[in-house]
C-alpha cells in the first residue's frame, strides 16, 4: 500500500528559470534579475508514475523525499505494537482464559481494519495501524495446540500456516486487480467481519480450565468434544479425581517455581535486583528461552525481509507476492509429514542452512540474471517459511504448560523487534548497499541453526506441564510421554 515509486518533482507554475535537482526533493528558482542567483527550496508536489498502482499511500500522502521514511513505518508501526500485544495477551489469557483474548482482539482489529479506509490523516493512519498490531496475539494458536493430542500437534500446528500462505497469495492477486490502496483495504477487511460468529463457537482451553480450578467449565468442553468426535469419556467422579490431581500438580509447580527463583536471586543478589522471572528461573528454561528468541528473531528477518524485497529480488511485485506465497504452501504442508517422521529439531536446523545458504548466494548473481535471483530468494522463502512454522510448534512442545503463554510471549517479542527493524532495512539499506541485507538474512540464518544443537528432540512426546516437569525430562536425558499425559489427551479426544 506504501511502495517506492518513481517520481518528478512538480514545481509552482510561473515565469521564474526553474532547475529540478536530480533526485526531485529540491528545485531552485531565479528570483533575481542577477545571472546564477538562484534560491533553493524544497518540493512539496509531485507526479508520481501510475504505471503500476493508481492510488497509493505513497502518493496521495507524498511519502518521498524527507517523508520517505514514513513508508516503511506504515509496516513497521504495526510490527512494532505486536510487542505490546504478546506481553499483554499472554498476561491475561493465562489469567482470564485463552477465549476472551481471542473473541475480543479479532473483533476490534476488524472493525479498525474497516475505519482506516476512511481516514484522511497519514498520522491517524499510523495511529489505527498501532492498534490493530497491538490486538494481534499468538492465542489462537497456542489454544488450538492445547486442546490437540500428541500425535497431531505437528500436523495441525503446521496446517494452521496454509491460511496465511492462501491468503499471502490472494492478496497480491486482489492488489493485481485493485490498484486503489483504499479499495484493497475495505475488500481485504471483510473476511475478518466473517470470521466473527464463528469465534463465539470456539471453546475454553480445558488444561486452562482445569487448572484455573473451574472443573465445571471443563467438564462442559470435555462432554462437548467426547460428542464431536463420538467418544467415550470415563466416569464423572474420576475426571473430577483427574482433574483435581492436575490442579494440584500445577499449584505445587507454582510454589516450587517462585522457591527456585527466589534462590536464584540470594545466590545472585550482587546482580540481581528483582524476583527472577519463571523463564529464567533455571538453566533448561533459562536456555529454551534464550535459543528460541534468537530463532525467532532470525525467522522474522529472513521472513519479513524476503516478503518485502520485492524491489530487490523481482521486477513484477504483484508476481513476487504470488510466488512468495505460493512457496509458503510447500514450506508448511511438506514440513507436517518430515517432522512427524524426523522430528522438529533436525528439519529446523536443515531448513535454516539450506535458507542461509540460497540467501548469499544472491551475493554472488548479477542482477540481470533476474531468473536466478527470483528461484534463489524462492527458495529461500520456502525453507525459512517451513522453519517459521515448525519452530512455533518446537517452541510450544518445548515450554512448560504453566509457562507456556507467556514463554511465546516473550519469544514473540524477539521476531517482532526483528519484523520492526525488516522494512527500513528493505526500503533503505538496500538501495543504499544492495548486497547487505542478504548477508545479514544469509548469516541469521545460519547463526540460529547452530543454536538449536544442544536443545532435546521432542517428537511424540508429552507437553511438560511445569518447570519442575521440564527439569526431571532433561535429567532421564529425554522427554517422556507419562501416563497423566495419555489420559488427559483420551479426555480431550
Amino acid at each position: 500500500m506504501a511502495p517506492a515509486l518513481n517520481y518528478t518533482c512538480r514545481p509552482p507554475e510561473g515565469n521564474h528559470t526553474v532547475h529540478v535537482s536530480e533526485d526531485s526533493c529540491y528545485y531552485s528558482i531565479n528570483k533575481s534579475s542577477l545571472v546564477g542567483v538562484e534560491e533553493e527550496e524544497p518540493c512539496t508536489e509531485w507526479d508520481f508514475d501510475t504505471s503500476v498502482f493508481s492510488t497509493t499511500l505513497t502518493s496521495e500522502f507524498g511519502l518521498v523525499c524527507g517523508k520517505a521514511y514514513l513508508r516503511a513505518t506504515f509496516q513497521s508501526v504495526y510490527m512494532f505494537s505486536t510487542i505490546f500485544s504478546s506481553l499483554i495477551s499472554g498476561y491475561i489469557a493465562d489469567k482470564y482464559g485463552r477465549k476472551v483474548v481471542v473473541v475480543v482482539s479479532m473483533g476490534l482489529f476488524s472493525l479498525i481494519s474497516l475505519v482506516l479506509t476512511f481516514v484522511t490523516n497519514y498520522q491517524v493512519i499510523l495511529a489505527l495501524r498501532f492498534f490493530m498490531g497491538a490486538l494481534s496475539s499468538a492465542t489462537l494458536y497456542m489454544l488450538s495446540m492445547e486442546v490437540c493430542e500428541v500425535k497431531q500437534r505437528s500436523v495441525v500446528g503446521v496446517v494452521l500456516g496454509l491460511p496465511w500462505a492462501i491468503g499471502t497469495m490472494c492478496w497480491g492477486a486482489l492488489a493485481y486487480g485493485i490498484r486503489d490502496w483504499r479499495w484493497l483495504q475495505a475488500i481485504s477487511s471483510f473476511p475478518f467481519l466473517i470470521i466473527i460468529p464463528v469465534l463465539f463457537q470456539i471453546n475454553e482451553s480445558p488444561r486452562w480450565l482445569i487448572v484455573r480450578g473451574r472443573h465445571q467449565q471443563a467438564l462442559h468442553v470435555l462432554h462437548r468434544a467426547a460428542r464431536l468426535n463420538k467418544a467415550t469419556l470415563p466416569p464423572e467422579d474420576q475426571l473430577c479425581k483427574m482433574m483435581n490431581d492436575i490442579q494440584a500438580e500445577a499449584e505445587m509447580a507454582n510454589t516450587k517455581s517462585t522457591r527456585k527463583g527466589k534462590q536464584v536471586l540470594d545466590e545472585h543478589r550482587r546482580w540481581f535486583t528483582f524476583p527472577t522471572p519463571a523463564l529464567f528461573s533455571t538453566a533448561k528454561i533459562r536456555q529454551i528461552t534464550i535459543v528460541m528468541s534468537l530463532n525467532i528473531f532470525s525467522c522474522s528477518l529472513v521472513y519479513c525481509g524476503l516478503s518485502l524485497s520485492g524491489n530487490a529480488y523481482s521486477s513484477d511485485p504483484f508476481l513476487y507476492v504470488v510466488i512468495g506465497g505460493l512457496m509458503e504452501v510447500p514450506g508448511y504442508t511438506l514440513s507436517a509429514p518430515i517432522i512427524s517422521r524426523w522430528g522438529r529439531k533436525k528439519p529446523i536446523i536443515i531448513g535454516w542452512f539450506v535458507s542461509g545458504a540460497s540467501i548469499l548466494s544472491l551475493v554472488f548473481i548479477p542482477k540481470d540474471i533476474s531468473w536466478l535471483v527470483m528461484v534463489l530468494a524462492m527458495i529461500g522463502k520456502l525453507a525459512i517459511s517451513g522453519v517459521f512454522m515448525v519452530v512455533f510448534v518446537y517452541e510450544a512442545e518445548l515450554l512448560p504448560t504453566e509457562v507456556r503463554l507467556q514463554g511465546v510471549a516473550v519469544i514473540f517479542v524477539a521476531g517482532q523487534i526483528a519484523a520492526t527493524c525488516s522494512p527500513y532495512l528493505a526500503d533503505f539499506l538496500s538501495p543504499l548497499v544492495p548486497w547487505l541485507p542478504s548477508v545479514i538474512f544469509g548469516v541469521s540464518s545460519f547463526v540460529a541453526g547452530f543454536s538449536l544443537f544442544n536443545l532435546p528432540e521432542t517428537r511424540g512426546m508429552a507437553l511438560p506441564d511445569t518447570i519442575s516437569d521440564l527439569e526431571e525430562l532433561y535429567k532421564q536425558n529425554k522427554f517422556s510421554e507419562t501416563k497423566k499425559e495419555e489420559e488427559l489427551e483420551k479426555l480431550q479426544t
